[in-house]
């Protein structure tokens, strides 16, 4: 065996790689992202700061997760064609720094990159969710409720491309903001166009309390004598079926009710259902509402509505949460808890109150349809210190083109009078009164008079003390 030219027997190739093995084997050199010298204090500063905005960065790549798609439930709903929808919604997967922001129903979706999720096409929009519509609200983890209110306009600009060929369904989305300044995220719905009736959510579209009576406002006598026309409820809706809930009445002197209160309970998130405030209850209703979209809920027993104070009095229409195959919302699909909300008879706006007023006998003078008039304010028997200016207010009549306010002793020795427009129910006594009146018992009355003078309703007489602070 030869090696550069040598002969090597077997005993020489074995002393060659015992030899080759005691060699010391090279290190290699490592690998540097730079170049720098351990001498030069400008490159040793220089590879700190490097070295420092490494180590940032992949802090930062362990510490920030990436951002997940925020998920909704129900994902696709079925929606009339011809008329409002009203839809409850539930997002999850929400960070504490991302809120809503707008939302719009369009007829195509675009990738929304640099931000996540689908947005829709600009060239395909039909409308944007009105802000008094929008009910977002925060609830439980991480979790927002919505109620989607499509307008009567959008869908039939939907339904519109549809004849045009387009696909029989368009899409709600609502953007979210990220308040450090990352992505926006677009959480897309679809919406497909149904004929209305089962199948979509029952949702509540318009409601109307009325008295049946041609009067703006019922007047009611006081008193066991005092009566009260029926009343009911004309209901608009989508889909079908049942319609739950109670009347309750509003008291003078009570607190009245904020637009939270008047809200549907479906419209409230889950935890929020069962704390609106409740008033004096009335009666109940339970109502099938068949797949045609319009309804009448008799009111209570005319003769159950309270009439023992004078002032004015709102009936309340509470509709409560009805089970609805057609509007649930899974919480464990948007990881915002476990169970399913069911939101029936949901709505996006606060129900409507019905007002009556209670108060002194009236006279409805004139041929020319003159109404009652109803002295609401000071109350039957007030007193008030004689240095406070009492305030005066009726009821308003339709054909009044000026009031008359009179006030006299009881011994009906006039002490003072005045004239208010027609268009203002109310008056705020001058210091003259206070002062011509002095302290003692006075009554007063109010007689409305059209524009020739004649009188067309008068109020009767209501007594009224002045005090002084010493004897109040």
């Amino acid at each position: 065996m030869r090696r550069d030219g040598q002969e090597l027997s077997l005993f020489g190739l074995d002393r060659m790689d015992r030899m080759d093995r005691m060699r010391p084997t090279p290190r290699k050199a490592p690998l540097v992202l730079f170049s720098s010298c351990s001498s030069c204090p400008s490159c040793r500063t220089t590879e700190q700061k490097i070295l420092s905005i490494a180590f940032l960065l992949s802090l930062l790549c362990v510490l920030s997760p990436a951002h997940a798609q925020i998920a909704v439930s129900p994902t696709g709903v079925n929606v009339a064609s011809q008329g409002a929808t009203t839809v409850f919604l539930t997002f999850g997967g929400l960070s504490a720094d991302q809120v809503p922001a707008e939302a719009f129903w369009c007829g195509e979706l675009i990738d929304a990159r640099p931000d996540v999720g689908l947005r829709c096409d600009p060239s395909t929009l039909f409308g944007q969710l009105p802000l008094r519509f929008d009910l977002a609200r925060t609830s439980g983890t991480g979790a927002l409720t919505d109620v989607m209110t499509i307008p009567p306009s959008v869908a039939r600009r939907a339904w519109q491309a549809a004849q045009a060929g387009r696909p029989a369904a368009f899409f709600y989305v609502r953007r979210f903001v990220d308040r450090r300044g990352g992505p926006d995220v677009f959480v897309a719905v679809t919406c497909r166009l149904t004929a209305g009736g089962a199948g979509v959510p029952l949702a509540l579209t318009d409601v109307r309390l009325a008295f049946d009576s041609d009067a703006p406002v019922v007047a009611v006598a006081g008193g066991p004598d005092g009566s009260a026309p029926p009343l009911f409820a004309d209901v608009l809706y989508t889909g079908t079926g049942r319609l739950q809930g109670r009347w309750e009445v509003v008291r003078p002197g009570d607190d009245p009710p904020s637009e939270s209160d008047l809200l549907p309970e479906a419209s409230l998130p889950l935890e929020q259902r069962g704390t609106q405030r409740r008033w004096a209850p009335l009666a109940r209703f339970d109502v099938f509402l068949p797949p045609n979209g319009r309804v009448r809920v008799p009111g209570p027993d005319p003769a159950s509505l309270p009439r023992d104070a004078d002032g004015t009095y709102l009936v309340l229409f509470r509709v409560e949460a009805s089970a609805d195959p057609d509007a649930r919302s899974d919480l464990a699909a948007v990881r915002a808890g476990s169970g399913v909300v069911t939101s029936g008879a949901v709505a996006g706006f606060a129900l409507p109150t019905l007002r009556y007023v209670v108060g002194s006998g009236a006279v409805a003078a004139s041929d020319a349809g003159g109404r009652a008039l109803l002295l609401l304010q000071p109350a039957l028997g007030a007193a008030a210190q004689a240095g406070t200016l009492p305030a005066f207010a009726w009821t308003p009549v339709p054909l009044a083109r000026r009031y008359r306010l009179e006030v006299e002793r009881a011994d009906g020795t006039a002490v003072f009078e005045a004239l208010v427009a027609g268009d203002v129910a109310a008056y705020r006594a001058p210091p003259v009164l206070v002062e011509r009146a002095g302290t003692g018992a006075l009554r007063w009355r109010v007689r409305a008079e059209d524009a020739l003078g004649r009188e067309v309703a008068r109020s009767g007489w209501r007594a009224l003390t002045l005090t002084t602070p010493e004897s109040h």
